[in-house]
């Protein structure tokens, strides 16, 4: 090949590179401002949201009571693992006390005017009871067992008026045991409905004093959700009557409290 020829091919080369490096230089610019175009876009699709949470507490006068009382009958003790075969007979005749006693009480409870529906007694519970002795090891006394035949006695009450009187009634009727007496609500829903209500409310108010002072205005409420489930917790509170009161004691149920907790979000309308 001649050098005259040789040195053209060399410029035809170099101008073929020349023109695709050009190309290729205004495609990677059009990529470039394409991606560019289209960042701003993607930008302004971007949702504007207002995120809002809120609490709220109501206070309820309870209008139920539940009571459980427990009675128990125990066997003579007897050396442990020395147990006769009458130790069957003190059962029986333990069980049979108790029976007795179960019936008079609940009759008790109806004379006091609680309905028999809202009476509950428990199956029968027996276990062995292990009597304490005064001192412990090889020269003490051996230990002591007896049975222990329990069982339990719940009623609830719609009317608290008359609970002074049902507790009068279960201290005549002589229970070895009184748990207390727990406060609650015969329509409890309808309560955690309105603590509910009033955080949703409180929720909007929020939202719309924080869109006023923003200079915004909102759009649909795009989710909720319930951040705290109402409930509440029942109490009892009790002081002792003054001197001269013709009962013993008086009771005061106070006020349940019941929480509720919300989070709402908004679209902002531009």
């Amino acid at each position: 090949m001649s050098r005259d020829a040789l040195f053209n091919r060399s410029a035809h080369t170099s101008s073929r590179r020349s023109r695709l490096a050009r190309h290729l230089g205004l495609g990677l610019a059009g990529m470039v401002a394409t991606v560019a175009l289209a960042t701003p876009a993607l930008a302004d699709k971007t949702p504007h949201q207002l995120h809002v949470q809120a609490n709220a507490t109501i206070d309820v006068a309870p209008d139920q009571a539940t009571l459980n009382a427990r009675l128990w009958e125990l066997t003579p003790a007897q050396v442990q693992g020395e147990e006769s075969s009458g130790d069957s007979d003190a059962i029986k005749t333990a069980r049979d006390r108790l029976e007795s006693r179960t019936g008079e009480l609940i009759r008790t409870l109806e004379n006091a005017g609680i309905d028999s529906q809202q009476i509950r007694a428990g199956s029968l519970s027996v276990r062995p009871d292990i009597v304490q002795t005064g001192s412990r090891g090889d020269d003490g006394p051996p230990p002591k067992v007896r049975t222990r035949i329990e069982r339990s006695v719940s009623l609830t009450l719609n009317d608290l008026d008359r609970l002074p009187r049902v507790l009068d009634a279960l201290t005549t009727a002589g229970v070895d045991s009184l748990d207390g007496v727990s406060y609650g609500l015969q329509d409890s829903d309808a309560a955690d409905d309105r603590a509910l209500k009033q955080a949703l409310e409180r929720a909007r108010q929020k939202a719309e004093m924080m869109a006023d002072t923003l200079n915004v205005d909102l759009g649909d409420v795009v989710n909720i959700e319930e951040t705290t489930a109402p409930r509440y917790q029942p109490q009892m509170m009790m002081r002792a009557a003054e001197a001269d009161s013709a009962s013993s004691a008086e009771y005061r149920s106070g006020e349940i409290s019941i929480d509720a907790g919300v989070s709402v979000t908004w679209e902002i309308d531009d």
